[in-house]
């Protein structure tokens, strides 16, 4: 008898609440086996891949391309013990369906899943035992999805007037089918009351779109006075401006707020917004900056390329500067328990570095940096970068950084104030590499000449130490044998 299991996206780890369906890689129908990748989705941090661990026949998907679910939320049942056919391997008789771990009254015959994700086992694991739900009529020899479970209210309770957008009904009391901190958050900063809301997620499940949604009906009324039902959707729709025969007064442009759109903050933009916010929230920071002579590095650089074998970028030179500076001021690769009230100074470099990609922002980390030389460095930015780029970075790859080199010189730009990449300490900028007019040995010459900049966090060092850090790296920026004599 064929066993009807319900995959849920799994939680992604690294605090991820949501993901975006970019597009499913099976068919309702298709055999799959257990840890093939089904679902290619979009999370805050990366392009994810998500394996089933179940092997059988995909009966249904819940989710088209573009679809924002949460953790929990259902991606697609799997029939396990069904043949290729799409029968049950058995009397065809119906089956029963197990909860999200996959567990119920009996084992299921397919052996358990390797590829361990957050809230599904592995064939070591214990199967914890379950209620089995009793299973949908079969149509065309296939069993049916699984219908979600009602809730029924006794006769005489209160209930709210159905959403306009979504067609369902607000609970008017009971715990709010709320997943997502985020979108807790996000309500509670807006001063939007939950309750009030009908989630067009599954069973009424409130999403950050109902939370959007609600905010901008809420600023539509404040602007125009009129209800959330009559609100336009989007503010980008022409208005005919108003005539002064209509309104008794002289006539308004509206053009303006016809012109305006709004984008959503999601995706990897509402993380990085998030986590500025929080670093400009929390973090007192302070910046210092240095100009500095960079022609013997270039002429460095030069000669280890000229010399054969892999070639070694800037950016290795100067995460190799950075790793020293550390070990020297060890004070700057830490972060601040605010909870604790310590500061945490960890012994190993791990070094993120900022990517520009067509999705945004993204952080790499270069695991470990303090052990790597140059040609190790150049190979490692190259691979995270391409990773960035095509958005399959993972969640591990993008966190656990204790210090961040920032080359924005990429842009064409001198300097900056660079934001602390939270929850870490410090950040390194360098800005462009130009001939600029320089004293050098007492005459005015033309020298390769770098601007770069300090961000600090002043709760775990003062001027002193951060002044001390990048003065060593603007010596080893100016004479790279500074470097040799410290290693």
């Amino acid at each position: 008898m064929a066993q009807v299991l319900e995959f849920k996206l799994p939680d992604l780890g690294e605090g991820l609440t949501e993901a975006e369906i970019v597009r499913w890689l099976v068919e309702v129908g298709d055999v799959v086996a257990v840890d093939q990748p089904v679902v290619e989705v979009e999370t805050a941090k990366a392009m994810v891949e998500v394996p089933c661990p179940y092997g059988g026949v995909v009966t249904a998907r819940f989710g088209d391309a573009g679809t924002e679910l949460p953790v929990g939320a259902p991606l697609l049942t799997v029939a396990v013990g069904e043949t290729a056919g799409g029968c049950p391997a058995g009397d065809g008789s119906g089956a029963g369906t197990a909860d999200a771990d996959g567990a119920s009254g009996r084992e299921p015959a397919t052996e358990g899943s390797g590829n361990v994700l957050v809230g599904y086992g592995t064939s070591q694991a214990p199967a914890r035992r379950r209620r089995v739900r009793p299973a949908a009529p079969a149509v065309n020899g296939r069993s049916r999805a699984p219908e979600p479970v009602r809730e029924t209210r006794p006769a005489g309770t209160p209930q709210a007037a159905p959403d306009a957008r979504t067609g369902r009904t607000a609970p008017a009391d009971g715990p709010v089918p709320v997943i997502s901190p985020l979108v807790r958050r996000l309500a509670r900063e807006n001063g939007l009351d939950l309750r009030k809301l009908t989630g067009s997620g599954p069973d009424g499940l409130i999403l950050r779109a109902d939370v959007e949604h609600a905010l901008r009906a809420a600023d539509t009324q404040d602007r125009t006075g009129t209800t959330a039902a009559t609100a336009p959707a989007a503010t980008t729709t022409a208005t005919t401006p108003a005539t002064p025969a209509a309104t008794g007064g002289p006539a308004r442009s509206t053009a303006g707020a016809a012109s305006v759109t709004r984008v959503p903050l999601k995706g990897i933009r509402g993380a990085v917004a998030d986590k500025l916010s929080r670093s400009r929230t929390e973090i007192p920071d302070a910046t210092c900056w240095v100009d500095a002579d960079a022609t013997e590095l270039m002429r460095t650089r030069a000669a280890m390329n000229a010399a054969g074998g892999p070639k070694i970028s800037v950016l290795a030179l100067l995460a190799r500067i950075c790793t020293a500076a550390l070990a020297r001021f060890p004070e700057l690769n830490a972060s601040v328990d605010t909870e604790a009230r310590e500061i945490v100074r960890y012994a190993d470099v791990h070094l993120g570095f900022a990517a520009q990609t067509e999705r945004g922002l993204v952080v790499p980390v270069v695991r470990d940096a303090h052990t790597r030389d140059a040609e190790s460095l150049t190979a490692e930015f190259s691979r995270l970068t391409e990773a960035a780029r095509a958005g399959t970075l993972t969640p591990a790859e993008l966190t656990g950084g204790t210090f961040t080199l920032n080359n924005y010189g990429v842009f064409g730009v001198d300097g900056s104030t660079p934001i602390i990449n939270h929850p870490e300490a410090a950040m390194l900028g360098v800005g462009r590499i130009v001939p600029k007019p320089w004293v050098h040995e007492g005459e005015l010459a033309v020298r390769q000449v770098v601007q770069l900049s300090l961000t600090f966090d002043h709760r775990v060092c003062d001027g002193g130490t951060a002044g001390g850090f990048l003065r060593y790296v603007a010596d080893c920026v100016e004479q790279p044998a500074v470097l040799l004599r410290t290693l």
